[in-house]
């Protein structure tokens, strides 16, 4: 079950989607190419925090369902098809450089009989902005600290809302956690060390990760109206794909951790990750996935 609670401290920015260099898997591990891993991953985390998503749609403070909605960032879709079940007569314009993503998007929203409620756009957020209309909600989830200038998009995303629109804000507060302390018992403290290789990389590598949006929303022109943070517990037992989110995510992790990381640590890792193994990650039963993520609810001032 996903356990939720409010409050007003401030949280860093991370991203289920760590970006990494060229891939650095043992090869009997079965990696997927770099693109399908990361929208494996975006499929993934729709299906295993899709209580949390909703509980993050249901919290929006909105006096009216709006008709127009814009999900910028939208990756294979986890955003845009949580608003499109909380606001029946919404349509969507999905947003995202990917031009894979937006496919498996489309895919998704014809498979559920929504395709004439989305429209994908591919664009660059960094770029030239295409015509997105004039929408009551603009929903950006985990896609605001990898661009190069979010202050740009900020100050877009004012000028683009309809009158009264909401700008909504959803960020990860860190790489989400799936081994008890003390796990693997090879190796303790594995995961406590692939996530400090991770913040060097990040440091390095995405600038605006642990950003204050709440700040940066207030300078640009925005009046945040609410903040909460949602505590994300999710048991592992019994749940398959608590085990395939894990696996993958890890997969992930250590394409950008592998450079910090201790040839022991590496070695125990790979295991972990090797579906063929009697110690992969997928026959463990003491998984979760914890994690943290913050809302910034906004409006322009």
């Amino acid at each position: 079950m996903t356990h939720a609670h409010s409050h007003t401290a401030h949280h860093g920015a991370g991203h289920v989607l760590p970006h990494g260099s060229d891939t650095d898997v043992a090869p009997d591990t079965h990696v997927a190419p770099a693109s399908d891993l990361q929208a494996e991953i975006l499929d993934l985390d729709a299906e295993v925090l899709a209580e949390h998503i909703a509980s993050i749609t249901a919290w929006l403070p909105l006096e009216e369902e709006p008709r127009h909605v814009v999900d910028l960032g939208c990756g294979t879709g986890a955003g845009t098809f949580a608003l499109l079940a909380r606001y029946p007569r919404a349509r969507v314009t999905a947003v995202d450089a990917s031009a894979d993503h937006l496919n498996r998007l489309r895919t998704r929203a014809a498979e559920l009989g929504a395709a004439d409620r989305v429209r994908t756009v591919q664009a660059d957020l960094d770029a030239d902005w295409p015509d997105l209309g004039r929408p009551e909600l603009v929903w950006a989830s985990a896609s605001l600290h990898h661009l190069a200038d979010p202050d740009r998009t900020l100050r877009k995303v004012r000028e683009l809302l309809a009158p009264g629109g909401l700008f909504a804000v959803v960020e990860l507060a860190d790489f989400p956690r799936f081994l008890p302390a003390g796990a693997p018992g090879e190796r303790p403290g594995l995961e406590d060390r692939c996530h400090a290789a991770l913040a060097h990389h990040h440091a390095e590598h995405v600038s605006h990760r642990g950003a204050d949006w709440g700040h940066k929303l207030a300078a640009t022109g925005f009046t945040v109206e609410g903040e909460r943070t949602i505590a994300v517990n999710i048991d592992g037992a019994h749940n398959e794909a608590v085990g395939r989110y894990a696996l993958t995510s890890l997969q992930r992790l250590r394409e950008s951790a592998a450079d910090t990381l201790s040839t022991e640590d590496l070695d125990t890792l790979d295991r972990l990750l090797d579906t063929n193994s009697p110690y992969s990650i997928l026959h463990r039963e003491d998984l979760a996935v914890r994690t943290e993520r913050s809302v910034w609810a906004a409006r322009p001032a």
